[in-house]
């Protein structure tokens, strides 16, 4: 494929369109996903500095649904396109595949956006603990359906492997929110209510600007096609819908779970639970930046993983994980110490001395996203070996185990027990990734189980915690208990060809990345 940024035919008549390769994609991918995490964490500061914890907690809840109900209400169909788009293009029926579909997810959409809107009064009561709020359930309303448009969009451009336009959109989009939180919380009203009008703008306004892109693509299909029986086209397309919605269901009610235990079975009043949930908030926007981190690393390593795995060489599938759980997991301690050394000025200067509650059990929330992170890295296997069932008998595991211990802790320990409860599931869920993935055959080493067990030590405190890091890495670079001999020589081995590289980049022999 060209990278003209026109779309178009080829002289052969083959659909034409700006794509991207391995390389630049991972290029744009980092850049500007650091910048659209860099903003994000901008908009957080800021709506931590003018909101209370309860008007916190409440656009945490609103939010959470958001992102729930999203993908649910359109049946997982958006997350077909990747599967399904390539094969139609190639049929000379994508044309056909896309109107389809769109057509269905908007249909979908606009019913959700209905059904929201008719039991407000009841999405109220379920989503922020009081049927008083009807008027935010309303903007919700609102604000869903361009969150399913700009979602369908965004799995639509990735499907057509058009990683510049979904990064940049992305980017644009985080850039929009920020400027429409600022607008609407300074012009407006200091309340949950402003930065949920922000979202779903940002979002509406982010799908008016990637329809440039969609007119172009969309001159290129062609007006007629082979005949698709409508049958056969939704039995195909549905059944594998039907895994994308359950796994989107699964790991948005695995992420949001506790904050909608504590507003409904805490046992405090409506206003303390909301300001439990505001406190819970501001604990987890450092935290949530790693997992962030591991998410948008899992899915580079994975064609590397996949390529040695279908040339047979799964020992080196195992070590290469390994090490990358490893590295990783170090990683994240680390900064994890140095956030928590700073977080007392951190909270007073930034969230104006507010939030002490989230002060008070932030170790525990880095220590559980730094599970979750090694989570999505360690599910690389179950993907290698065609067995992404059993992350979801993970997620689902995981799921009871917060729920339970939620429904045992939170009415005597409050936001405490949310966060041991979260913990435990989280710890539960990566040793059942590595546990199924060693049944089918990858070698877990020592040093990956220590790692795996370093971020209890935040229980100790930033300084004992650090003593005890810092006491780690001495031994994992004077012996093997960590870092083995294959593990050194493949850092080493990665260090001198990116050294290498890096030195024909400067005498402009060749281009960067490789």
């Amino acid at each position: 494929m060209s990278d003209s940024a026109d779309a178009g035919r080829s002289p052969d008549g083959e659909l034409h369109w700006q794509t991207d390769s391995l390389a630049a994609s991972v290029v744009w991918l980092v850049v500007l996903t650091g910048g659209q995490r860099l903003i994000g964490l901008i908009r957080s500061v800021v709506c931590c500095r003018e909101l209370d914890a309860a008007a916190l907690g409440q656009w945490d809840l609103a939010l959470g649904f958001l992102l729930t109900a999203a993908p649910l209400a359109v049946l997982g169909i958006p997350g077909s396109f990747g599967r399904y788009a390539e094969r139609y293009r190639q049929r000379g029926q994508l044309g056909v595949f896309l109107r389809r579909t769109l057509i269905a997810v908007a249909a979908l959409g606009l019913l959700a956006v209905a059904t929201v809107w008719l039991a407000r009064s009841s999405f109220s009561r379920l989503v922020l603990g009081s049927a008083d709020d009807t008027q935010l359930v309303t903007l919700l309303a609102a604000s869903l359906g361009a969150v399913v448009c700009y979602n369908t969009l965004v799995e639509l451009f990735l499907s057509l492997r058009m990683v510049r336009v979904i990064t940049a959109l992305q980017l644009f989009n985080a850039v929009a929110f920020l400027l429409f939180c600022l607008a609407l919380l300074f012009g407006w009203q200091a309340g949950a209510a402003a930065i949920v009008v922000a979202y779903g703008a940002a979002c509406l306004t982010s799908t008016m600007i990637a329809f440039i892109w969609l007119r172009r693509v969309w001159r290129t299909l062609p007006t007629t096609a082979a005949s698709l029986p409508h049958r056969d086209f939704w039995s195909q397309l549905l059944s594998f819908a039907a895994w994308i919605w359950l796994a989107n269901a699964l790991a948005n009610l695995f992420a949001i779970v506790d904050r909608y235990m504590i507003v409904h079975y805490s046992g405090a009043d409506h206003a303390a639970a909301l300001e439990t949930v505001g406190n819970y908030h501001a604990s987890r926007i450092v935290p949530l930046l790693l997992v962030g981190l591991a998410e948008m690393l899992a899915p580079i390593i994975t064609p590397h993983l996949s390529r040695d795995w279908e040339a047979g060489r799964r020992e080196n599938v195992s070590r290469r994980l390994n090490l990358a759980l490893k590295l990783l997991g170090l990683a994240m301690v680390v900064v994890s110490l140095v956030v928590l050394a700073c977080a007392e000025p951190l909270f007073e200067v930034a969230f104006h001395g507010k939030f002490s509650g989230g002060l008070a059990v932030m170790h525990g929330t880095f220590m559980y996203c730094i599970w979750m992170g090694l989570a999505a890295v360690a599910v690389n296997y179950l993907w290698c070996a065609e067995r992404a069932r059993l992350a979801s008998v993970a997620l689902v595991f995981g799921l009871l185990i917060n729920i339970t211990l939620n429904l045992l802790l939170l009415p005597q320990f409050g936001l405490q027990g949310a966060v041991v409860a979260a913990a435990a599931a989280n710890l539960a869920t990566l040793v059942l990734i590595l546990a199924f993935a060693r049944l089918l055959g990858m070698r877990i080493d020592a040093g990956t189980c220590l790692v795996g067990a370093l971020p209890l030590s935040l229980c100790l405190g930033p300084w004992l915690a650090l003593s005890l890091v810092a006491a780690v890495l001495l031994v994992a670079s004077r012996g093997r208990h960590l870092f083995d001999a294959d593990d050194k020589q493949l850092l080493s081995d990665a260090w001198a060809r990116s050294l290498a590289h890096w030195n024909r980049y400067r005498k402009g022999r060749t281009t960067w990345p490789a």
